[in-house]
């Protein structure tokens, strides 16, 4: 994938998956705009990407209210003259059970996740319909927003509610040629350790030095960082230009395209549905076979 002439920004991209996908952009020669709320992350990225013989430029600032959103588009105008491509990749944690969960953890992950990702995405947008030659908007998910996922409900909230705004803007920005996707990432992160299926294998892979088994590359679709990235580098060309509106999961030796929420089996009553009729009828009717929830343990 040739992306020479193009300018990406990347949120959180001080290290993890984020400084993969921004790396992986600059290889395949975009400029981009790094950021993370540690100014020196950014200054390693940065480095780390000029010293492949790469182009790249920092900016430190949380993520989540407009001032930072519209900051890196400036930054990228400034520098490069354009923006093509944002990866709203920026994220924290703070997990607790329902029960547990205070307002503060609550908001302060929907403000990076689902407000930072809105806010880029809009000032983004903005100057993409400006230069009137289309681009990408990659919003990144999770699939714990797919599935839910235990003691994440401030995580896996945002994340499906980014799932559902690609699907919204995609429609929104079809006539300006900016394709919207979602992407589903799986990978060993300090993310990733926070999945009780998954913690356990990240640690004895680290703690032998081995790779990770064969069977949770295909089966979990589970592996690096580095396996991760070509999907937003090819998102990111213009061989992904009529692919929009998608949630896409990549991870290990595994590639998958997300289904949208749908209606799984529907029943009909004439006049209406009354509690006992519902009652009578789930059984054997819509409720026969219910959905699944939470990541399958590996």
């Amino acid at each position: 994938m040739d992306l020479h002439g193009k300018v990406a920004v990347v949120t959180g991209s001080g290290r993890g998956l984020g400084l993969g996908y921004a790396r992986a952009l600059a290889a395949a020669g975009a400029s981009v705009v790094v950021n993370d709320l540690d100014p020196g992350a950014v200054d390693a990225a940065v480095e780390a990407i000029a010293k492949d013989g790469g182009a790249a430029t920092g900016v430190a600032a949380e993520v989540g209210g407009t001032e930072t959103a519209e900051l890196l588009v400036e930054t990228a105008v400034r520098a490069y003259t354009r923006i093509d491509v944002l990866i709203t990749n920026a994220g924290i944690l703070r997990d607790r059970v329902l029960w547990k969960m205070t307002d503060d953890d609550f908001d302060a992950v929907v403000r990076v996740h689902l407000r930072g990702t809105f806010t880029c995405a809009r000032a983004a947008a903005v100057r993409m319909r400006e230069q009137g030659d289309g681009g990408r908007l990659i919003l990144v998910g999770s699939p714990a927003g797919q599935r839910g996922n235990f003691g994440q409900t401030n995580y896996a909230a945002a994340k499906a509610g980014i799932a559902a705004m690609a699907r919204t803007w995609a429609m929104e920005l079809a006539r300006s040629r900016i394709t919207v996707n979602a992407v589903v990432p799986v990978a060993a992160t300090e993310m990733t350790r926070t999945i009780p299926a998954f913690a356990p294998l990240i640690e004895e892979a680290e703690r032998t030095g081995q790779p990770l088994p064969a069977r949770l590359r295909r089966d979990a679709g589970l592996g690096t960082v580095e396996d991760v990235t070509g999907l937003i580098t090819f998102l990111a060309s213009d061989a992904a230009a009529d692919i929009t509106g998608q949630a896409i999961g990549v991870g290990g030796d595994r590639l998958a395209l997300w289904s949208h929420p749908a209606e799984k089996t529907v029943a009909f009553a004439d006049g209406g549905w009354t509690a006992e009729a519902i009652a009578a009828a789930w059984p054997s009717g819509v409720g026969a076979e219910p959905e699944t929830y939470g990541i399958p343990a590996v």
